[in-house]
């Protein structure tokens, strides 16, 4: 396997399935799911040899491995490399990315029925997108995946999405569009301070910049970046985005997408620039402080049920966020473990909220109300997954944060750390408040008494997820090492 450009095959794979779903007639919809489904299953196969492949015996221990290094754009005095890589920060990164991918797909095979061509060919793109942010050691490359993302993610919430879709679409693209160019000036900058050569992010680690460039630079990139998070206050794009998205739309977004935000910080803003970064830690943690705080009492007050997981998405953040910056080991390993959890976690929450909106086509809370007896299958899975976003112990969703806040103590970040503990109070109530009033309590609304229960293809669905909220609350220690 060392032989093969593993990481090029897996970021390419998917461009190929959309090439591929171009010559399908486009009313063949069963077709055009099956070919998508079996790209992104092969994809998620061909990642494998990346865990059982990485620290192998005989390669370098740690750094970068699955190097690909190919001279591609010799412009004048500009060189662009296609240069790939990864390292313990991004190898499970992209994992998520492809185990994510299959079961999106499979979540719209009755949610989707217009233009379910169109759909498949930028569910494929966008991974490819994805993949390929995670893995770029050169900043060239990386910012063209990071902007290719955009623009299928804009068309799916543009086309698919919900009744205020092209507001929410224009906002989420004018939002991430604004961040991206502020960083490309940042980049060429940072390419010109460098004295030429290559984009190679390996080459930028060993600049040594003056205070004041650094300062700079870094809010080009961190403000990119917090777009992303979102970080408060530049969130209001989020709450829009997945509540007008469709179900696969809104699970790629809270499990992967927002990620490439919080992971830009830990490759590129803080090893950049560490004196602008350290400089930058009070406003970092206060925003991610905030966020918490702010976000859990907006969920708290939410009459619909995917905007109340959209806000807890950007609470969730807060805490990645006040992890990575506590910049020690437990708040950086915290921080990095929170983002699959929340991945995992948030993801099967937007599908539930998909599989009650395809019987009910409400999002409403008062819509519901006595569920449980109707659908038992439903509300235990439903359960499991409100267990692990709030971090009860033996879920995933405790482990991270538990990390997150050890990490934050034990640094400067103390009070903050104390402060953000009450976000975890609050996202019980609001979480709890929202499974009570939908899924207990008499079944009032006549529509509610023929709800049929989860079927197999949505059972096949949660499994994996259920599962990996165990495996990774029960024993986390293969991912952390």
């Amino acid at each position: 396997m060392s032989q093969l450009p593993l990481l090029s095959i897996l970021t390419f794979t998917p461009l190929i399935g959309a090439i591929l779903l171009l010559f399908v007639n486009k009313n063949s919809h069963g077709v055009l799911r099956t070919i998508a489904m079996a790209v992104t299953v092969v994809t998620f196969i061909l990642s494998l040899p990346l865990i059982t492949g990485y620290n192998a015996p005989g390669s370098e221990i740690g750094g970068f491995q699955f190097l690909e290094n190919i001279p591609w754009i010799a412009a004048g005095p500009f060189q662009m490399s296609y240069h790939l890589g990864i390292d313990g920060i991004s190898l499970w990164l992209v994992i998520l990315t492809t185990f994510i991918m299959p079961i999106a797909i499979l979540s719209t095979y009755t949610a989707v029925e217009e233009k379910v061509k169109e759909y498949m060919i930028c569910l494929l793109l966008l991974e490819v997108g994805m993949i390929g942010t995670f893995i770029s050691l050169d900043l060239f490359l990386f910012y063209i995946f990071w902007e290719i993302m955009l623009i299928p993610m804009y068309f799916m919430i543009g086309i698919w999405g919900g009744k205020n879709r092209i507001y929410a679409a224009v906002k989420f693209f004018i939002y991430t569009a604004v961040g991206s160019l502020l960083m490309l000036v940042a980049l060429i900058a940072l390419y010109f301070k460098a004295g030429g050569g290559d984009f190679s992010i390996l080459r930028f680690y060993e600049l040594h910049l003056d205070p004041a460039t650094q300062m700079w630079m870094f809010l080009a990139f961190a403000l990119a970046f917090a777009i992303k998070v979102p970080m408060f206050p530049l969130h209001t794009w989020l709450p829009d985005a997945h509540t007008e998205a469709p179900t696969a739309g809104s699970v790629i977004l809270a499990a992967v997408m927002l990620k490439c935000g919080t992971y830009g910080y830990v490759r590129f803003a803080m090893p950049l620039f560490p004196e602008a970064s350290a400089q930058f830690t009070p406003l970092i943690a206060t925003l991610s402080v905030i966020g918490i705080i702010y976000a859990s009492l907006v969920a708290m007050m939410q009459q619909d049920v995917k905007k109340l997981v959209a806000y807890s998405s950007v609470a969730h953040l807060g805490f990645v966020m006040l992890g990575v910056y506590a910049l020690n080991q437990q708040g950086v390993t915290g921080g990095m473990l929170q983002m699959l959890n929340h991945g995992v976690s948030t993801g099967a929450l937007f599908l539930i909220v998909g599989f009650i909106y395809e019987r009910r086509h409400t999002r409403l809370i008062s819509d519901f109300g006595g569920l449980a007896k109707q659908m038992p299958v439903f509300a235990t899975m439903f359960m499991i997954v409100t267990f692990s976003s709030i971090g009860l112990p033996g879920t995933n969703g405790f482990v991270g944060e538990f990390l997150v806040l050890l990490g934050s103590f034990e640094s400067n970040l103390r009070w903050y750390a104390i402060i953000a503990t009450s976000g975890v109070i609050l996202s019980a109530v609001y979480m709890l408040w929202m499974f009570q009033r939908v899924m207990f309590g008499e079944l009032k609304n006549p529509k509610n008494q023929n709800l049929k229960d989860l079927n197999a293809r949505e059972v096949a669905i949660m499994l994996p997820l259920i599962f990996l909220i165990f495996f990774l609350g029960i024993y986390p220690r293969p991912i952390i090492d």
